[in-house]
């Protein structure tokens, strides 16, 4: 299928000059550069590249694809605000690990109380698409998951912002408290939350934040004069997550072609490692040692993912 061409010019802008990237050390200054460019009306694909391209750091490149994939899962996002996904509880993210509950109201709607342990762009996240069990669920196992969309400024919802990471520090994280916070039925998406929100949005970060990543060390390589061939490897990279970007992410087809792109993005990274440190003194290359550990968060649960496919394929 080809690519839109809004996306295939973004891949083709990203073997070229980046844009000038002033120092962004926090994250009022990185909404400063990404806004103008959220509201372009790119698809996900392309504002992801584009993103990762202007970006000065891997963190706000980390940043552009995140917020590209959340646009990928729910399209209707506002562009000129940020959005943040809350899952993850103090048990985990596995649906039994979900205690924070919608409660239908008896005058129609819902309340929803609970807590929120880790939520990325949270200090800054406008919008908050946030997952919950219905009370009506039956199955303490197996609850009924709903994702609700809110905004951070309603009644009810408390943010406690977290302690910079040791790597992307840049990039702030918080705690959310819910208490009896008051929703419509149109501020449930729609679906089974699970099914619709958390499972595929699992595969669609790693595809739009890949893609952001080797897109900013295309800019960075164009940058610096580093080789040809390097850049080569990036392109094609970037071409394959680019295609991707069209095919259902609860594909099995899907999940082992993004496994496979994953590893040449891992050869890619290790490649950048030693182009890096020809340049020992240099803050960026201190910040790309800092943050490198980013790249291998969650990869536990990508190699399962690649377990289940090859499983559903040898059915």
């Amino acid at each position: 299928m080809p690519l839109p061409e809004s996306t295939a010019a973004a891949l083709s802008d990203c073997l070229r000059a980046p844009p000038d990237a002033d120092e962004t050390a926090d994250v009022q200054a990185w909404m400063a550069r990404w806004v103008p460019l959220a509201t372009r009306g790119l698809p996900p694909m392309a504002l992801a590249l584009r993103g990762g391209h202007a970006a000065d750091r891997l963190g706000w490149a980390f940043a552009a694809g995140y917020q590209a994939a959340l646009r990928a899962l729910e399209p209707t996002l506002p562009a000129d605000a940020l959005a943040a996904f809350c899952v993850t509880e103090e048990g985990g993210n596995r649906p039994r690990d979900i205690h924070t509950t919608l409660t239908p109201s008896p005058g129609g709607g819902y309340t929803l109380s609970g807590a929120k342990r880790w939520t990325t762009l949270g200090p800054q996240g406008a919008i908050l698409l946030v997952t919950a069990r219905l009370a009506t669920s039956d199955d303490a196992a197996r609850p009924r998951l709903k994702v609700a969309r809110l905004r951070t400024g309603q009644a009810g919802v408390a943010i406690t912002p977290m302690p910079p990471t040791p790597f992307v520090p840049e990039v702030p994280h918080a705690r959310l408290t819910f208490t009896e916070v008051t929703l419509t039925d149109d501020d449930l998406l729609p679906g089974d939350g699970y099914a619709r929100c958390v499972k595929p949005f699992r595969t669609l970060e790693d595809l739009y934040v890949a893609a952001a990543v080797l897109a900013w060390l295309a800019g960075t390589a164009h940058r610096r004069g580093w080789p040809h061939d390097y850049r080569e490897g990036l392109a094609g990279a970037l071409a394959l997550l680019a295609a991707l970007a069209d095919e259902p992410p609860d594909a099995p087809a899907t999940h082992l072609a993004l496994a496979g792109a994953l590893q040449w993005a891992a050869e890619l990274h290790r490649q950048a490692d030693a182009l890096w440190a020809r340049t020992p003194d240099d803050p960026a290359t201190h910040r790309w040692q800092r943050d490198r550990p980013l790249m291998n968060v969650a990869a536990t649960a990508r190699r399962l993912r690649a377990q289940r496919a090859w499983e559903a394929l040898d059915r």
